[in-house]
């Protein structure tokens, strides 16, 4: 009998590793692979986390997308490719953090069963029924006035034509019944 030689088998290569875990799918093959690059795939993690803790986790969850991704892509080099997946894995987490904000319960800002948010509401719903019947009891002239220039929004270039009236006439009655509403609305306070 010739003694038999152990043959020391050089190690495989990237490519023939990937040949073997899409043949074999063969997560100890893959394994294999994938310890070749850790190193790398946990500081391009760390590079973008910042955070040790979650650059472990995160090269954890990449082999487990390697289970996956090898199956649809077909890879040429391993190294750049597996580079890319850890940067994208990333990019994401920090994307999925981003749109998780977090802001402070602020119970103030929450409306109540009292209702007490309608208060200023109606308050001003009183003001205005006040403003209409002091508009009522102007004068005609500066009533006519005041309703076109705050009510239907009119400069007084567009009184004067509307009414036929002097600029400075205008003037006058929307200045006069400005201060005659304000009395009155003082006066019905």
């Amino acid at each position: 009998m010739i003694p038999v030689k152990h043959i020391e088998r050089a190690p495989q290569s990237d490519e023939e590793l990937l040949l073997a875990f899409k043949q074999s799918g063969s997560q100890d093959v893959l394994a294999q692979l994938y310890l070749r690059y850790t190193e790398l795939v946990y500081g391009v993690c760390l590079k973008y986390l910042k955070d040790g803790e979650a650059a472990k986790d995160a090269v954890m969850n990449i082999y487990e997308e390697l289970l996956q991704k090898l199956a649809h892509h077909e890879v040429e080099n391993f190294k750049s490719w597996l580079y890319v997946v850890a940067k994208n894995h990333c990019l994401m987490q920090l994307r999925k953090n981003k749109k998780m904000i977090t802001i402070e319960f602020q119970p103030t800002i929450m409306q109540s069963e009292d209702f007490s948010h309608l208060d200023s509401v109606l308050s001003r719903e009183q003001d205005f029924k006040k403003l209409e019947q002091c508009i009522e009891h102007l004068p005609a002239e500066q009533k006519h006035a005041i309703q076109l220039f705050y009510l239907e929004n009119k400069c007084y270039n567009e009184i004067v034509e509307q009414t036929g009236m002097d600029w400075n006439k205008i003037r006058s009655l929307i200045q006069n019944g400005r201060r005659n509403l304000k009395i009155c609305m003082e006066k019905n306070g």
